[in-house]
């Protein structure tokens, strides 16, 4: 039993190749093996550099920046003075009309003349009917052969010196930053973009709309015509401070916050903002001048983290 136990013992293992074959199998297995490891715990160096950098992060430096705060409002061209033309006498017909809408008439200038009655008494300039101011005939209301009346409806409307304005139409939340003297950019329909000048304010409110007027000057444009619909953007006042872009602002529950990359870590900022103008925002607290602002902030970044600043 012992002697075959030994031969037992002593029987070749078939299932490893012997000799310099199998070393060499397995000397190669070793080297692979190897080879695996390293690759999971040294990353290649490009890697492990741009890990330590962090990520890549378009920034610019907010700078100071003047910023208009403004009113827009909407209305109707009107005549800045008008004056009604009526006739001294009664009963008598218009024989002749020798003015037309727009024209520009001198005071004491002939409109139109009436036809004498004989045995009237009446001088005869009671048979003219005279342009009481210079200016431009707004409006003609009386034709050839119409009867004219004293107390009816006036025969012509006279734009006193050409001049128009717009009356426009103010938020009553926004009535007490318009005040006289403020310039103004009116946008008239059809036109484009003349400039004007607050002229007056009205001293009280609609009750039913909640809104009051104002009175801006147009000038003399005789282009601009009476009625037409415009819009004006008044500058109320100014403000000078830090300006970054509107996209790189974040609105959240605690409110507005700001990204800024200080030693290649964000910082997240709670700001105060201003007034806007073009796509900029005044920021009156939170963030200085020269700051590295990301200029598209977006969730994707988070306090603390490291990045590489771009700067645009």
């Amino acid at each position: 039993m012992a002697f075959q136990h030994d031969l037992h013992r002593r029987r070749p293992d078939r299932s490893r190749p012997s000799g310099p074959a199998g070393r060499g199998r397995g000397a190669r297995a070793a080297v692979l093996c190897l080879v695996v490891t390293l690759g999971a715990v040294v990353a290649p160096p490009a890697r492990a550099a741009e890990e330590q950098a962090g990520m890549s992060v378009s920034v610019m430096r907010a700078k100071r920046a003047c910023f208009a705060d403004t009113v827009r409002v909407a209305g109707t061209v009107v005549a800045r003075e008008e004056s009604q033309v009526r006739p001294d006498i009664e009963g008598v017909r218009v024989s002749q009309i020798l003015v037309e809408n727009g024209d520009l008439v001198t005071s004491g200038q002939v409109l139109a003349r009436l036809a004498k009655i004989e045995g009237m008494n009446a001088p005869a300039a009671a048979f003219v009917i005279q342009a009481p101011v210079a200016g431009v005939v707004g409006r003609t209301m009386t034709q050839v052969g119409a009867m004219v009346s004293t107390q009816g409806p006036p025969m012509f409307l006279i734009i006193a010196g050409g001049e128009v304005e717009l009356q426009a139409d103010i938020p009553s939340t926004r009535m007490g930053k318009i005040a006289v003297g403020q310039p103004a950019k009116i946008d008239v329909t059809g036109l484009g973009t003349v400039m004007g000048r607050v002229r007056a304010v009205s001293p009280e409110i609609n009750p039913q709309t909640q809104a009051g007027q104002a009175r801006i000057t147009l000038g003399d444009d005789r282009r601009i015509k009476i009625g037409t619909f415009a819009r004006a953007t008044v500058e109320v006042g100014s403000s000078c401070g830090t300006s970054v872009p509107l996209s790189a602002v974040l609105f959240g529950p605690l409110g507005a916050v700001v990204q800024v990359v200080r030693d290649n870590r964000v910082e997240t900022r709670p700001v105060q903002l201003g007034l806007m103008s073009g796509g900029d925002v005044e920021i009156r607290q939170g963030v200085a001048d020269g700051d590295q602002v990301v200029r598209r902030a977006g969730t994707f970044l988070r306090e603390g983290d490291r990045v590489r600043a771009v700067q645009e």
